[in-house]
């Protein structure tokens, strides 16, 4: 028969293994506001996407509100391209050199629109809403090249953001997968406090 110190010696020991797993997941697992994880990791669909990116579109490391999410039929539900937190005047910038292929409003938001020279026949095509474009139709811009900057309103989401878009010919792809992964690695992990918890005696 166990004496009471060994009985609760293993339910620390129990109780901790837990909290690290619990500590280990929340690590390990990137999430949104309200706590939706999103993938950073790049997921293209089409191995001819080159990383051509060596920037954000807005900010350095801007928050992703909502990751891109292929449908499963042409008209299915699904979200074609991924949600950027930015706040109503920053500047949005193209990702790669190109040419503006449209720059003007859909649906009462500004869009503009980017083919990517020199990414195969149909080129990918990388769009930015909603934007009030500083560019006109017809112009080559570089990567890095401001095409206007985040509007006020005519956002989906519920904080304020610039949807970026991917596309070739017809088909919607991830525009992560235009970025390096050097910059989408997230920074150090930090380890916080687990609060509750007994420490093993």
């Amino acid at each position: 028969m166990r004496d009471g110190s060994g009985m609760r010696a293993n339910r620390c020991v129990a109780t901790w293994a837990v909290a690290l797993l619990l500590l280990a997941a929340v690590l390990t697992s990137p999430a949104g506001p309200g706590g939706r994880a999103v993938t950073l990791a790049p997921a293209a669909t089409d191995a001819s996407v080159p990383p051509l990116g060596r920037g954000w579109p807005v900010g350095t490391r801007p928050p992703v509100l909502r990751g891109w999410l292929p449908p499963a039929t042409v008209y299915g539900r699904g979200h074609r391209g991924v949600d950027l937190a930015a706040a109503p005047g920053t500047p949005v910038r193209a990702v790669a050199a190109g040419r503006v292929s449209f720059a003007g409003r859909v649906a009462g938001r500004g869009v503009v629109a980017v083919q990517l020279t020199g990414t195969g026949d149909p080129p990918l095509r990388t769009t930015y809403e909603p934007v009030r474009a500083s560019v006109r139709k017809g112009d080559e811009v570089a990567a890095g090249e401001a095409l206007g900057t985040v509007e006020p309103t005519g956002s989906h989401c519920a904080a304020p953001c610039v949807h970026w878009g991917l596309r070739r010919g017809e088909a919607y792809l991830d525009p992560l997968s235009l970025l390096p992964p050097w910059l989408l690695r997230r920074g150090p992990s930090r380890l916080l406090p687990v609060i509750g918890v007994p420490l093993p005696s």
